[in-house]
């Protein structure tokens, strides 16, 4: 069996959605930082079920995502799996869906990895490749989360 990593740092999106993609942009932008040891950031892009492995294998998950929630564009917001679903069970964003599931899969599969999700409130989600001005201004914020959640670890 594989050595377990560390942590891992998912970035979850659609490119051609605009502000959907924030995950995976963020990720990219990771890709051209120093990481601490043990730490992998990786673009999940939308086939959620494809990060079962390198779910199951980490000791830390960090998921970032676009997620809907009521908040003004940009807002960032920390919650944990069991956060996001409402009172009638729907989730409350698409790659939710897929994500949970994988999570719960690598859980039954023996997987015992802690995560998290950062959310970001998009602004629009059509068309097109670019984030908007409110979301690209938030992508330092968006990785000073993500290294708040590694402090532990390294």
């Amino acid at each position: 069996m594989a050595a377990k990593r560390r942590a891992v740092i998912i970035g979850v999106g659609n490119l051609i959605l605009k502000d959907e993609g924030v995950g995976v942009h963020v990720v990219r932008e990771l890709a051209g930082r120093e990481l601490p040891s043990g730490v992998e950031a990786i673009d999940g892009g939308t086939a959620t079920m494809d990060l079962l492995p390198v779910i199951h294998e980490a000791a830390r998950i960090i998921v970032i995502d676009a997620l809907r929630a009521g908040g003004e564009p940009g807002t960032i917001y920390k919650l944990f799996p069991e956060d996001l679903t409402c009172e009638s069970e729907r989730p409350l964003s698409l790659h939710q869906v897929g994500l949970l599931e994988v999570l719960g899969m690598a859980r039954q599969l023996g997987g015992n990895g802690e995560a998290v999700i950062i959310g970001v409130e998009p602004k629009e989600i059509s068309w097109g490749m670019e984030l908007s001005p409110e979301i690209v201004a938030k992508i330092p914020n968006v990785i000073e989360a993500v290294f708040k959640e590694l402090e532990g670890l390294c």
